[in-house]
């Protein structure tokens, strides 16, 4: 038998006990033994519930227990489940998470420490919620390298972009919704203003390079200054806009950044619409492979944390390689990177943009009257910005793919 020890009882982690008791049979089989969760970790009490007999307040409980081989972490935050990890893989006991500050700030320290300690720190929900992602990146794209990683990485701004586009409702308007329908916190900061898509790629980035890409080295971009008028250029122009966490491998330079991006229908991502997630993985030899679903989500994000269940139950006894060393990597200086630019601007004529912008492609909305709306050429960040810098009329800019 192996017992499981799941810490936190809320959306994640009820959605964890749901999954295991749900799917026991079938788990039970595919991992060769049976699956029994011992403990469940919360400072809440549950009566009547599932786990009101199995219930703890105490982690030393669970981590001196050496009947637990397993424990499973839904709580989020970073200092907390951080001991909480450091304790239980020093006892010789995997740790699953679904915590992607904790992988984003952590995760290299405690791969390092899990293959010292012959255990696993796995992690595939820390991205993606039920897509997965990160066991294809370690496991079934090792042959790669991997040169480019782009992705809708948060369900909350993929839903309020999506419903601006189809409903040309303002930010706010969409955001209350989102709130209403549980989509967005009440405090939706780390989700409209990029943080949460920061830290998912940083993580996805590290992955694909087996080096530690910090988050805080990532320019980050959020979704507050995108508006109505906006999308009425984009559906003009046959375009989407999404906030992408990206990653790109530029002769020999690294890159990463979250922002909003427009793109078109021929891009893969261009369909991906509500609270779903795509993420797009480009190697050198396999080209492009694209993972699609629930990016969030009770069961969605649970059924990630099992998986890893199921794989730390298999490899008792061995540790998993999980590539992603504590060495840092070096991010290029994203002035270098280019893009093309959709650019708005108030009182300005064609003669006087492209005598700081060059060459644009002028696009006429016909509803302003006192503003010009057009395309750069591809231009590096650092040229964007000296040219935007000479008009002291710009409402606003998005990056074009």
């Amino acid at each position: 038998m192996i017992n499981v020890a799941v810490l936190g009882y809320g959306t994640v982690g009820s959605g964890v006990v749901e999954v295991i008791n749900t799917n026991n049979e079938l788990i039970n089989k595919r991992v060769g033994d049976t699956v029994k969760i011992k403990y469940v970790l919360d400072l809440r009490d549950f009566p009547g519930d599932v786990v009101e007999n199995i219930l703890v307040k105490d982690y030393d409980v669970i981590v001196n227990d050496p009947e637990v081989s397993i424990i499973a972490e839904a709580m989020g935050g970073i200092d907390f489940p951080y001991e909480c990890a450091k304790k239980a893989i020093a006892a010789g006991k995997s740790y699953c998470t679904s915590n992607k500050e904790l992988v984003a700030k952590h995760g290299p320290e405690l791969i390092k420490l899990a293959k010292e300690n012959n255990v696993n720190f796995l992690f595939e929900a820390s991205v993606g919620g039920g897509i997965p992602v990160i066991r294809p990146i370690n496991e079934s794209l090792t042959p790669d390298d991997i040169v480019e990683v782009v992705g809708i990485l948060n369900g909350t701004t993929n839903y309020i972009l999506s419903k601006m586009a189809k409903e040309g409702s303002d930010f706010d308007t969409v955001l209350k919704r989102a709130q209403d329908l549980g989509y967005a916190e009440r405090n939706p900061e780390a989700d409209v203003e990029g943080y949460d898509a920061c830290r998912k790629i940083a993580i996805l980035s590290s992955l694909a390079t087996g080096k530690y890409v910090n988050f805080e080295d990532i320019k980050t971009e959020g979704i507050t200054k995108i508006t109505d008028v906006d999308f009425k250029y984009a559906n003009l122009l046959g375009l989407s806009v999404k906030l992408f966490g990206r990653f790109k491998k530029v002769d020999g330079k690294y890159f990463a950044m979250v922002s909003p991006v427009m793109i078109d229908k021929t891009h893969p991502l261009y369909s991906v619409e509500d609270v779903k997630n795509g993420i797009l993985v480009r190697g050198n030899m396999v080209g492009d492979v694209m993972f699609y679903g629930s990016g969030a989500g009770k069961l969605p994000t649970a059924s990630a944390v099992v998986s890893d269940i199921v794989e730390a139950a298999r490899a008792i006894g061995r540790n998993i390689n999980i590539i992603m060393s504590d060495e840092k990597l070096e991010l290029s200086d994203i002035s270098e990177f280019e893009s093309r630019f959709f650019v708005r601007v108030k009182n300005a004529d064609k003669d006087a943009i492209e005598s700081v912008f060059g060459d644009v492609e002028i696009i006429n909305l016909g509803e302003i009257d006192d503003e010009v709306g057009f395309i750069t050429r591809s231009m590096t960040e650092k040229a964007f910005a000296e040219a935007e810098s000479k008009f002291d009329n710009v409402i606003t800019r998005i990056r074009i793919m």
